[in-house]
């Protein structure tokens, strides 16, 4: 049997449910802004749930995001925000788990266009990891569309001296290409040079992951997949507009409909497990159970 990692779910969609707040392009950070306590009790129940791991509720509140949506100069405040909510949620509950900080496209995700050039992008990575740096045991460079985007957020994760995850998300039918178009092996050679303890698949539907998990594979070492529980992503969702153009959740990706799924990426090779938009606690916990009753054990990240 596996030694397996299991990750918490999806924050946004979550959160969005729990507040009963309208959609912003702000999303999860506008949730964090309007009612914090919601977000720290989201990480606790994830972690009761049995997540070894929980990633900052940093995913929207990004440089670019605020100055667009919000106010730039929040910042430093909300990075912070968002990492103290984290620590709060493991203390509260008691468990001996992993933060993860949160590098994530900075202008919108699923768009590998609106990746900026990298005198841009790079500065603004390092100051991103370097405001969670003090709170977090790694980082997860999540969502990542290209490449490019995802050496820039690795450069900015390894400079503060903590472990670097990177978690690609696959545009649905093409056979496990990254959204930019790029092979997961062209994406991957743009990491040359880079420490990479971790490489995923993320953000994107079940059947996107299977696809490309044998490319994944073929990178070598550890990897791990958590996909999300969204019908296919509308051409629509582009910058500016808001979760309310998706269509939501899928009917067919109930808890245990996605132990299965997950189940099987971890009979194929993979390590590292959990979910992202519409997977929430109660798909946590039932994949916990199944993944127990099948004899494997589940571990906090070393």
């Amino acid at each position: 049997m596996t030694d397996v990692v299991l990750l918490d779910g999806g924050m946004g969609q979550e959160l969005l449910r729990r507040s009963g707040a309208e959609p912003t392009p702000l999303w999860s950070a506008q949730v964090m802004m309007d009612t914090p306590d919601i977000v720290r009790d989201l990480h606790a129940d994830f972690i009761r749930a049995g997540a070894k791991v929980i990633i900052v509720n940093a995913y929207s509140a990004t440089q670019k995001k605020l100055e667009r949506f919000g106010d730039r100069d929040r910042f430093h405040q909300l990075q912070t925000r968002a990492c103290e909510l984290a620590v709060q949620a493991r203390d509260q509950v008691g468990e001996n788990i992993a933060i993860a900080g949160c590098l994530p496209p900075l202008e919108w995700s699923y768009r590998p266009e609106l990746v900026g050039p990298d005198e841009e992008i790079i500065p603004l990575y390092r100051e991103m990891a370097e405001a969670q740096a003090d709170h977090v045991d790694f980082f997860i460079c999540e969502t990542i569309t290209t490449g490019r985007e995802g050496r820039a957020a690795a450069l900015g994760a390894a400079a503060t001296g903590k472990p670097v995850w990177m978690a690609w998300t696959l545009k649905e039918g093409t056979g496990g290409r990254v959204r930019s178009g790029e092979t997961l092996a062209e994406a991957n050679a743009e990491l040359d040079g880079i420490d990479i303890a971790v490489r995923l698949i993320n953000c994107c539907p079940p059947e996107d992951v299977d696809a490309g998990l044998d490319d994944l594979l073929a990178l070598g070492g550890p990897v791990g997949a958590y996909a999300n529980g969204f019908r296919p992503i509308s051409e629509e969702f582009v910058i500016g507009t808001t979760v309310k153009v998706l269509e939501g959740q899928r009917p067919d990706l109930d808890p245990d409909a996605y132990a299965d799924v997950a189940l099987g990426w971890v009979d194929r090779g993979v390590s590292v497990v959990g979910g992202c938009c519409e997977i929430g606690p109660a798909h946590i916990a039932r994949l916990k159970e199944r993944l127990g009753a099948a004899g494997h054990t589940i571990l906090r990240p070393a």
